[in-house]
């Protein structure tokens, strides 16, 4: 697989929507997909995620509670959520709980998912390179208060 891929981490309790996906984009994509909640933070423990689709109506932790997880402790992954069904509330929570990029309803269209993958990716890298400078501009304001203070001491 190559490094400059993007890496999907695709969640769903439904084993066909997990073949499905990751064979529509595993060529493009590095895909990763866990049939759980429980089992997509094993992986988010192990691999570095920059996108994260999520179904929301899955058994023992809704797609809305796995995103809450995933930002206490990964905060970095863009994240989409799916679902099937016109829940709205479910939308709202998922945009004031969990985050999200986008919503998308399912079943997803190839080329509006692939589409919103690349989107999110994008807002991803920009988010690396704010926190980049970020840093930077904290080293070099502090490089600037211990000159001041050498030269006031002086």
């Amino acid at each position: 697989m190559s490094a400059d891929k993007i890496t999907i981490l695709y969640v769903d309790d439904e084993e066909n929507n997990l073949f499905s996906f990751k064979a529509t984009f595993r060529i493009k994509y590095q895909v990763l997909v866990a049939i759980s909640g429980e089992e997509a933070l094993k992986i988010l423990d192990a691999k570095k995620v920059h996108v994260i689709i999520t179904d929301q109506r899955m058994p023992e932790m809704t797609g809305v509670d796995f995103l809450e997880k995933v930002l206490e402790k990964y905060p970095d992954p863009m994240r989409i959520l799916l679902t099937g069904y016109a829940d709205m509330n479910a939308v709202v929570d998922a945009v004031n709980k969990g985050k999200i990029f986008h919503y998308l309803a399912k079943p997803w269209n190839e080329e509006e998912l692939d589409m919103t993958i690349k989107r999110a990716y994008d807002k991803y890298l920009e988010k690396a390179e704010l926190t980049d400078m970020n840093e930077k501009l904290v080293g070099s304001n502090d490089q600037l208060e211990f000159m001041l203070r050498q030269r006031l001491l002086s």
